[in-house]
This record gives C-alpha cells, sequence and structure tokens, in this order.
C-alpha cells in the first residue's frame, strides 16, 4: 500500500509538472505566432507532376542497367520523342490562334485524364483535415468530371476524435458530391476514424497486411477522488444541467453518470454503423461493428474493402491514361512553431488518452 501510495504520489507530481511545461510551451508558441503571422503568407499549395518523377526514377535505373551505347541511343530516341512531341504542341498551339474558340475546345478534350492524389496521415485530432480541406478546393476548382478526372486518397490513420473525423469523412464527400470518382487506399491502416473517411470513396483498395475495421467508439480515463479523499483533499465541480459533466476525474462518479455516458457511446456507435452503412450498403455491418479490425485479405472477405493492392501498384495501373498530380498544402512555421509541435506530439502521444475526460475524448 505505502508502494502504491508513493507510486500515486509520482504520477500526481509528473502530471502537474507536464501540464505546466505544455501552459509555458503554449504560451510561448502562441506569442511567436502571434508576432510572426501575416495573412500574406500563409501557406502554399504544392504540385508535383507523379508521371515525371516516375519516369526519372525509371530513367535513373536504367541509366546504371543499360551499357553506355544502349543509353545514349535510349537517350537519343527519347530526345527525338519530345522534340517532335513539342513541334505538335506547337503547330496545335499556332492553329489555335487562328480558331480560338473550337481548337481550344479540340484541345482540350484531347487532353488525358487527370488523377488527383492526395495524402492523409492522421492523428488522434485528424489535424491534417485543414490541409485536406484546401487541397480539395483546389481539385474541385480544376477537375472536370465529363473528362473522367478521378481523385485518390493515400490514407493512413488508427482513428481518433469523433468530431474531427467527422469532419474529415465530409470533405471526402464533396469529391463524391462533385461527381468525381474517388479511390482510397490504405497500405498500413484504417481504423476506426480513418475507415470512417475510407468508407467515403467510391472504392477501397488495401495492401494484404493493412488493418482495416475497428468500427467502435472508446472513451477512457483515470479517477483520483479516494487518492484525494484520502489526504482531506476537497474537489468542486459546478456545472449547470444535469448532464453537462457525466463522468470527471477528481470528483465521486455516480452510476447515473455512468449510465449517462455509456448511453452517449452507444450513441455514438449507432451514427457510426449508419454511415458506414450508407457508403458501403453491402456490408453486414452487424457482424463487422464490433470494434474488431481485420488484415486486407480478411477484411476483403468481410467486403469492407474492394481490392488488395497497394498505392504504387493502383498509381502504375494509371500512369499511360493519366497525368497523375500529387497535391499537398503546407504552412511555413517558424522555429517556435516546430519547436511547439514536437513538444504536443510527444505530450500527446503519452498523455492524450490518459488525461482527456469531457465528452469530445470519445474516440472513433
Amino acid at each position: 500500500m505505502e508502494f502504491l501510495f508513493e507510486y500515486g504520489l509520482f504520477l500526481a507530481k509528473a502530471v502537474t509538472i507536464v501540464i505546466a511545461i505544455m501552459a509555458i510551451v503554449g504560451i510561448i508558441v502562441s506569442a511567436a505566432a502571434g508576432q510572426g503571422s501575416s495573412g500574406d503568407d500563409e501557406g502554399e499549395l504544392q504540385v508535383t507532376h507523379l508521371n515525371e518523377q516516375y519516369k526519372e526514377y525509371k530513367s535513373s535505373l536504367e541509366q546504371i542497367m543499360l551499357d553506355k551505347d544502349a543509353w545514349k541511343a535510349q537517350c537519343k530516341e527519347e530526345k527525338k520523342s519530345e522534340k517532335e512531341k513539342a513541334k505538335a504542341e506547337k503547330a496545335a498551339l499556332k492553329k489555335a490562334e487562328k480558331n480560338k474558340d473550337k481548337d481550344s475546345e479540340e484541345a482540350e478534350n484531347k487532353r488525358k485524364p487527370r488523377l488527383f492524389v492526395l495524402d492523409f496521415d492522421g492523428d488522434i485530432r485528424a489535424s491534417d483535415v485543414e490541409s485536406l480541406r484546401i487541397e480539395i478546393t483546389a481539385i474541385l476548382m480544376s477537375a472536370d468530371k465529363d473528362m473522367d478526372d478521378k481523385v485518390l486518397i493515400r490514407l493512413e490513420s488508427g482513428g481518433g476524435m469523433v468530431h474531427s473525423y467527422g469532419l474529415a469523412s465530409s470533405q471526402l464527400r464533396r469529391i463524391r458530391d462533385a461527381g468525381l470518382d474517388l479511390t482510397a487506399t490504405v497500405d498500413k491502416v484504417a481504423a476506426s476514424g480513418g475507415y470512417m473517411m475510407a468508407c467515403v470513396a467510391n472504392r477501397i483498395v488495401a495492401a494484404p497486411f493493412a488493418i482495416i475495421g475497428s468500427i467502435g467508439v472508446l472513451a477512457q480515463l483515470p479517477n483520483f477522488n479516494k487518492l484525494l479523499k484520502k489526504h482531506n483533499i476537497d474537489y468542486e465541480q459546478l456545472s449547470a444541467g444535469e448532464f453537462k459533466r457525466t463522468l470527471t476525474m477528481f470528483g465521486e462518479n455516480t452510476d447515473k453518470g455512468r449510465e449517462k455516458f455509456v448511453e452517449e457511446l452507444e450513441e455514438t456507435h449507432h451514427l457510426f454503423k449508419a454511415f458506414v452503412s450508407e457508403h458501403r450498403p453491402d456490408l453486414d455491418i452487424d457482424k463487422v461493428a464490433t470494434g474488431e479490425h481485420w488484415y486486407g485479405q480478411q477484411a476483403q472477405d468481410l467486403q469492407l474493402v474492394d481490392k488488395l493492392a497497394t498505392s504504387d501498384d493502383y498509381i502504375l495501373e494509371n500512369i499511360d491514361s493519366h497525368d497523375i498530380y500529387g497535391i499537398n498544402y503546407t504552412k511555413k512555421k517558424t522555429m517556435m512553431e516546430k519547436l511547439g509541435m514536437n513538444v504536443q506530439v510527444g505530450l500527446d502521444n503519452l498523455f492524450w488518452r490518459w488525461l482527456k475526460h469531457d465528452r469530445d475524448s470519445r474516440l472513433l
């Protein structure tokens, strides 16, 4: 008992120190961000022509494998081909100038369909959702469903906060609502909130050992009330509304509060199941919505995914038929912001699930 008491006291001190450090870092970062921020330089949209990037990969490998004469001959042939292509484009441009409206429309109709590639690496808060929102907006302003343009999202996430992943899923829904074809590829994991996002797509492509599913809801928190009582420490919590706070870390929890909290979890789970069923109506939702996860092959058998392949396989399947563009919105960060972000990520991984205790801490 003495050991448990000492350990609990040490843990309480450690938590207090961590909270103090988080507060100090937060103040410093906020001050630095406030001084250095300007509406003129919020971030930039980076576009990568993946066809050219993959072509460079191929060229680098062939340069090593081919002998000197064969390599020179191949380079000469490629240059000739590129020269002829440039000449044809120049001729088409001249022709378009003579009859601008007609030829511009013809040139547009002759272009390859485009495949826009997005990346989403999800943490507990789905922090990438802000970048995702801007990337999708840019795509919707450029893509043409009549030209068979489509979107690929390379998705990796083990899930997190309900409202954050709900918003991320709604952003992907904008692509579907615009009439564009959407594919989600999962190389490692799309579980819980990650699967909520994936199921919005027209199809889900997963690697054979990717983790899929976990259609459930989780909430957990410690309670220090007995420890406080033992040391004659009073804890007061004031609220208006019977269920403003159902469970607490420091107060005495009641059976009524627990029942209400479980009821809210069940409601969230019901909404989650309904969302998945809406987008994948062929699923046996009661069979797969148990909170379990499966590997890719098992997930395909359960119709949680449509095909077994990697994201690279999908891109190579489309590389000859589509112009492929990687879209990535990035914000420039000051040194203080980078420091604060690194500290925050480390603390999140260690303490977030344990410290958060309000109703927004429910996890998908």
